[in-house]
């Protein structure tokens, strides 16, 4: 099941896909009466053109982002630093979240703003202290996610929050995909049309259940808390103007926009 947010004269809604456009730009819409993260699907019978809608951030996480940095080795690498030992955990804030099509802004303070294409967990139930083999039972669903990096602030910092915690820096999308085997999934980015990234799922230094057994150990993971699972290899600069898209085999296609806030 493909689960949307969406917009129709500015008033947000939740709806189930049915599309063949990875970008959901043709298909249809069967609206829900509330969002399914916190009471069962129920339809309305309102049936909607995708073309008439704007799709949102599939969920605005309700406290935090979590991201799994250098979760592919060969990421790690290209960057010159070690393969982490443990999962290397960070926080973007739930204000960095976008939808599709919405502008990634690129902040004045930065000179090497870089895209990364990455698979998302959507916590459906909350948990902590998650043992490996409950994990599939606290997923609700996956997205697609670019978790944008001030790649030179990041270097500077000494900490990841600014870097990766802008405004824009989180986009999501383009739905939440509810039954996927997510253990060997395709990863690619696109920049402007032109291929950058394209790594696997199965190609994870730490799998999805020991990445959700870490974070649970020290903090708890609420319904709508979004998990970035890392990024491959192939990470690069982009620039105002350019247009990324990340994909994810078996969900669909995220694009976004570069800006420069007016």
């Amino acid at each position: 099941m493909r689960i949307a947010r969406f917009s129709v004269d500015d008033e947000p809604k939740y709806g189930v896909v049915e599309t063949d456009d990875p970008e959901g730009l043709v298909g249809t819409v069967n609206v829900l009466d509330s969002d399914p993260l916190y009471r069962p699907v129920q339809f309305t019978g309102e049936r909607l053109q995708l073309a008439d809608v704007r799709l949102l951030a599939p969920v605005i996480p309700r406290s935090k982002v979590v991201g799994v940095g250098r979760n592919y080795a060969a990421h790690a690498q290209e960057l010159g630093n070690d393969v982490p030992e443990q999962p290397l955990i960070f926080l973007k804030p739930n204000t960095s979240v976008i939808g599709p099509r919405d502008g990634i802004v690129y902040p004045e303070q930065t000179s090497d703003l870089h895209f990364e294409g990455e698979l998302a967990i959507v916590i459906g139930r909350i948990c902590r202290d998650l043992p490996r083999e409950r994990a599939n039972e606290v997923i609700f669903g996956y997205t697609v996610a670019n978790d944008v990096t001030a790649r030179d602030l990041q270097k500077t910092d000494g900490q990841w929050a600014r870097a990766k915690g802008y405004d824009t820096f989180c986009p999501l999308g383009p739905w939440i995909s509810t039954e996927l085997d997510a253990s060997d999934l395709r990863v690619s980015t696109e920049l402007n049309g032109e291929p950058k990234q394209d790594g696997r799922t199965s190609q994870f230094i730490f799998d999805i259940p020991e990445m959700l057994a870490y974070i649970t150990s020290f903090t708890t993971l609420l319904p709508g808390d979004v998990v970035l699972t890392g990024t491959p290899a192939g990470v690069g600069p982009m620039l105002p103007g350019d247009e990324v898209s990340v994909s994810v085999e078996g969900i669909g296609t995220l694009t976004n926009k570069v800006i420069v806030r007016d």
